[in-house]
């Protein structure tokens, strides 16, 4: 990584401005956090600070409250969970600027935590306003940014506190940054790209730009019903992505670069709009009044054979309708296949993320990146502009 980080500066007696990815998944009932591989994600960071002799004010977003005070977004929850993480007291404050903000700072000694109320409750996050980046630099004496999963983003406490502050990575956008990199520069090989979730479009640059360095891709998700519709086969009622233009001219690409894409060979179908009335079928039996919905068995066992011959492989994306559970086996089963082959297994963030963590697989992958669409960007080959703003080395 060719930009400073928190080891290239003195944090001690500093009031350091942190930008975390606190955006954590709750339970639409409860407002219980669900997840919160994305607040331990933060801790090394957050433990070298402290045991640098810093105190932190600890900024983040939470959801799409579009610039309104929504209760249920409100970060005290995470601020509550980061506490027991830790062991030691983090204190909330229901804002993020203003006199009282910025009084809670004053009183900050070196050693304590105070975490921010969620950014995007003022709709001058998302615009990136320089008055509020102004207003939210005030606060601190250096700015960390270890939000990775934000760093595609040009908001106000990713790019615009950065012309106010002495500005570098932490720990985890730097291990994100190098673990990714890798993946470009020098995957071992075969290099195996597993792509699922429902659209093409966000992942056409990332295929592009991965080519000359993958050996196989291998297609599974709502995505995979565009690339058969391309080869001429019935996908029935499932969502094409208005993308089988795309899809051919990924694989001519594809094999202009010898490298090999696989398609499922035997999928599930259901009713569209029922859950209960489902079978597996060959990809030539497809009805035009059903929908595709997961990879069968023949598929996995196919897949599974890919997976095992690679040295690298990467993963993004759902490879069925994995919130119905009858419809995420094919998922679940790749998801246990990757955690055990002898491979750098590196999983592209966002659902797949959660997927893993769900399964307790985390552990048994080389790297989990905390940002779906970051992580997407990056492979892109597109300059983040959280990272374009740091310090350089």
């Amino acid at each position: 990584m060719d930009k400073k980080t928190v080891r290239d500066v003195s944090m001690s007696g500093k009031k350091v401005l942190t930008r975390v990815d606190f955006n954590v998944p709750l339970d639409v009932n409860s407002g219980n956090i669900t997840d919160d591989s994305r607040i331990k994600a933060a801790v090394p960071t957050i433990d070298y600070l402290l045991d640098h002799n810093a105190s932190l004010i600890l900024c983040s977003h939470m959801g799409r409250p579009k610039g309104k005070a929504i209760p249920g977004l409100s970060l005290r929850g995470v601020a509550e969970r980061l506490s027991s993480i830790l062991r030691q007291s983090v204190s909330f404050v229901p804002e993020c600027i203003g006199h009282d903000v910025e009084a809670r700072v004053a009183e900050l000694k070196n050693g304590e935590i105070l975490v921010l109320e969620n950014l995007r409750f003022h709709p001058e996050e998302e615009q990136n306003d320089p008055v509020f980046s102004q207003t939210l630099a005030k606060l601190g004496d250096i700015y960390v940014d270890d939000a990775f999963g934000t760093a595609h983003r040009a908001h106000a406490s990713i790019v615009g506190v950065t012309k106010f502050l002495p500005s570098v990575a932490g720990l985890l956008l730097e291990k994100e940054i190098n673990s990714l990199g890798k993946v470009l520069l020098t995957p071992a090989r075969p290099f195996g790209l597993l792509l699922g979730g429902a659209k093409i479009s966000d992942k056409v640059a990332l295929i592009e730009n991965i080519l000359p360095r993958v050996n196989y891709i291998i297609i599974g998700g709502g995505m995979a019903a565009t690339f058969l519709k391309a080869k001429g086969y019935e996908v029935g009622q499932s969502l094409l992505d208005n993308a089988i233009d795309t899809a051919s001219y990924l694989m001519q690409k594809a094999e202009a670069n010898n490298v090999k894409v696989f398609l499922p060979e035997d999928v599930v179908i259901a009713d569209v709009g029922r859950d209960d009335n489902w079978e597996t079928v060959s990809i030539a039996e497809v009805p035009a009044n059903k929908r595709i919905v997961d990879i069968g068995a023949l598929t996995v066992s196919n897949y599974t054979r890919i997976l095992e011959r690679c040295k690298t492989v990467f993963w993004n994306g759902p490879i069925g309708v994995y919130e119905v559970p009858q419809f995420a086996e094919g998922t679940r089963a790749l998801a246990r296949i990757i955690s055990s082959v002898n491979a750098t297994t590196i999983i592209g963030g966002g659902s797949t993320a959660e997927i893993v963590t769900g399964m307790n697989l985390n552990g048994r992958m080389t790297f989990v990146s905390t940002g779906g669409g970051a992580a997407l960007k990056f492979l892109s080959g597109v300059t983040l502009p959280g990272v374009e703003a740091l310090l350089d080395n």
